[in-house]
């Protein structure tokens, strides 16, 4: 058993620890941790919400046209019997 070994790898981790605490009181210090901004869904006002249904209805008339026109997404596999 090592003591000067144990004993030097305590004195580095109070150094290490005594840095933590310092660093966590200056940002106590400057008033916190800073909030990171939020990610996520955007608020819309009324008028983007209508111009994204409008584009959505068109969008969804043109795939309805589309289909009915006859272009199919898959083809159908011919029978063999």
């Amino acid at each position: 058993m090592d003591l000067h070994k144990i004993l030097g790898e305590l004195y580095s981790e109070r150094q290490r620890i005594r840095r933590i605490i310092e660093t966590l009181e200056g940002l106590e210090k400057k008033g916190g941790v800073p909030v990171p901004k939020r990610r996520g869904r955007k608020n819309m006002d009324a008028a983007a919400r209508k111009a994204v249904s409008q584009r959505m209805k068109r969008y969804w008339a043109a795939r309805k046209e589309q289909d009915q026109s006859g272009v199919a997404d898959s083809p159908e596999p011919e029978s063999t019997a």
